[in-house]
């Protein structure tokens, strides 16, 4: 049965947890589907993991309706969620509108996620109220990096912690169903989440939080540039497919690839005929 909002309300109120991964293709889709992963993430982390930027920074609206277009059609049971990249929603709401109407129309989303809280709760109402369910994301917001000064765990400090609070209690009043809290400290995602009647989803939050989330390169082994302490590796795929085109290499170099097995035959007689004719 295909998630919907409703389910992952029901989920936490259950208080059955959420597991929540990025995808950007369809391979990667139909993988995290047929796992039984009830939201899908088209992040704009797509621009590190997939794009090779040093930042979220430089992804566009194409990128995002393009990725998530791939997504939406290897995923048949998973939310798909796909996010607003930089600039796309903070000029005003009417823009912000109108880019999420491009990635639920063309790239195939469920709901959008946009970065932001208290800042943004007028625009989230907005699109809320015109039929595009929004999930929030505050504490570390990676659109934000070069205001924030880099990567950095938010709200260790009492002032700093109110306003990872009121973020989170903006966006729910905004009308937001569910949202993201990434490098914030365990005990003020567990205090946000007791707080809150939607559901938190933790990337580096801990374990209170109604939900996790894990980028797809991160938790397979596939991004060995740089490895976040809130990843955990399931697989090392990545040298597992260094070692795969290294054997396939050297069995095409000693002649070993392709083998009859994997050739295709014909009737040597139109051969012979075909050459006959040559002659």
């Amino acid at each position: 049965m295909a998630i919907t909002i409703r389910k992952l309300a029901e989920m936490k109120r259950d208080g059955e947890k959420i597991p929540m991964v990025t995808a950007y293709d369809y391979t990667a889709a139909r993988i995290a589907d047929a796992a039984g992963i009830p939201i899908i993430l088209v992040g704009d982390s797509l621009g590190m993991v997939v794009l090779g930027y040093d930042s979220t920074v430089p992804v566009t609206m194409d990128d995002m309706v393009r990725h998530g277009r791939m997504v939406s059609r290897g995923s048949s049971e998973a939310l798909v969620v796909v996010d607003l990249p930089f600039m796309s929603y903070q000029v005003d709401a009417a823009e912000a509108l109108r880019n999420a109407g491009r990635l639920m129309q063309e790239g195939g989303a469920h709901t959008v996620k946009m970065e932001g809280g208290v800042s943004i709760a007028g625009t989230v109402r907005r699109m809320v109220d015109a039929g595009v369910p929004v999930m929030g994301h505050i504490g570390l917001t990676p659109q934000s990096v070069n205001a924030l000064g880099g990567y950095r765990v938010q709200g260790r400090t009492k002032a700093a912690a109110r306003r990872v609070l009121d973020d989170a209690l903006a966006l729910q009043e905004a009308g937001a169903y569910s949202v993201v809290l990434e490098c914030v400290p365990a005990p003020l995602a567990k205090v946000i989440t007791e707080r809150l009647t939607i559901p938190t989803i933790g990337i580096g939050a801990g374990p209170d939080c109604d939900g996790q989330v894990q980028v797809f390169h991160d938790m397979l082994g596939l991004f060995p540039d740089f490895v976040p302490k809130h990843a955990r590796k399931y697989a090392e795929l990545g040298s597992d497919m260094t070692r795969a085109f290294e054997w396939y290499a050297e069995d095409v170099r000693n002649g070993a690839f392709p083998s009859e097995a994997e050739s295709f035959t014909m009737n040597e007689r139109l051969l012979v005929e075909l050459l006959g004719e040559e002659s």
